[in-house]
């Protein structure tokens, strides 16, 4: 059972996935199932009006046995005990199974190292997962082992007291080198597959607030940290494309700036230049503040340094 305050009024689905953690979809199938209740009242349509401050319940079936396949595919694990683990993702790797993806997932990894020991909240397909990176950024990720962790976890999540930090390396140098960049993400009415920052006006879409930091300048480009407010999809990659400052080697968001086509060629890097560095957070069954660092992996290290040796020159 999940239950709390609705922070922020809207759509009932929204709503209850902004406060819960869960998935859009995931919430309108427990409404079609009537296992939501708004003040002590079945909910029975999902884009029903919300306001803040109204009770809400979900009743969540038992997990049903998982049908993705465990996997022994190592894991770079930065901290565990019995409630959660931290883990470092490599680039490259998808979180969960999905259309194209069945297998060879964070998920398939973790099913393996937890012995099937994973919180259900999520349903069969992303057992354990509180939040997600892209196929392509590497980084740090905290994973659920129990239904209370993750729920204490998701809490966190919903009321933006998660320290996120990334270091990307953006083309050109932002100017002001350090601030920040708020506006609505949501999908792009040009292309349906990508992201966009919407109008302040817009009803579609979501808040998001991304602060930035120069940390190094480079040639025709800068090594940033991005501190999150908010963590909506694509946010750090749309909020730098948004100012022209797009992440090399993204191949939605931005093109790679003609200088350094040769360089990025000869690394054949072809992700965007995004890692999860830092993630801070309150365990949610001890109390415990935990925060954990992550370096650049091997490939942005060494773009690193490609474009500081070309600065020298």
């Amino acid at each position: 059972m999940l239950s709390g305050v609705i922070g922020s009024p809207g759509r009932l689905d929204k709503a209850l996935a902004d406060a819960t953690g869960l998935s859009r979809e995931r919430v309108k199938g427990l409404i079609a199932d009537g296992a939501v209740e708004i003040g002590g009242k079945t909910a029975r349509s999902a884009s029903a009006k919300i306001a803040a401050g109204d009770d809400y319940s979900l009743a969540l079936p038992p997990p049903e046995p998982l049908e993705t396949v465990a996997q022994d595919i190592p894991l770079d694990v930065v901290f565990e005990d019995a409630h959660l683990l931290v883990v470092n993702k490599p680039a490259g790797m998808v979180v969960h199974p999905a259309a194209g993806n069945p297998d060879g997932t964070l998920v398939n990894a973790l099913l393996h190292h937890c012995a099937g020991q994973l919180s259900g909240i999520n349903g069969v397909a992303r057992p354990g997962i509180v939040h997600r990176i892209d196929k392509d950024t590497s980084g740090l990720l905290v994973v659920a082992k129990s239904d209370a962790a993750h729920e204490g976890l998701a809490k966190q999540f919903a009321d933006h007291s998660i320290t996120r930090r990334y270091l990307a390396v953006c083309a050109g140098h932002p100017n002001p080198p350090s601030g920040t960049v708020s506006g609505r993400i949501g999908r792009s009415d040009r292309d349906r597959k990508k992201m966009a920052v919407l109008p302040d006006d817009s009803i579609r879409g979501k808040h998001a607030v991304t602060h930035y930091e120069t940390v190094r300048r480079l040639n025709h480009a800068a090594l940033i940290e991005c501190r999150l407010e908010t963590g909506r999809t694509h946010q750090v990659r749309v909020h730098c494309a948004s100012i022209g400052h797009a992440l090399l080697g993204d191949p939605v968001y931005g093109r790679t700036p003609k200088p350094l086509r040769a360089t990025l060629e000869s690394l054949d890097f072809q992700r965007q230049a995004l890692h999860a560095a830092r993630l801070g957070f309150i365990h949610p069954i001890s109390g415990e503040s935990l925060d954990f660092c992550a370096e650049l992996p091997p490939d942005m290290s060494e773009l690193m340094r490609e474009l500081i040796d070309e600065t020298a020159r």
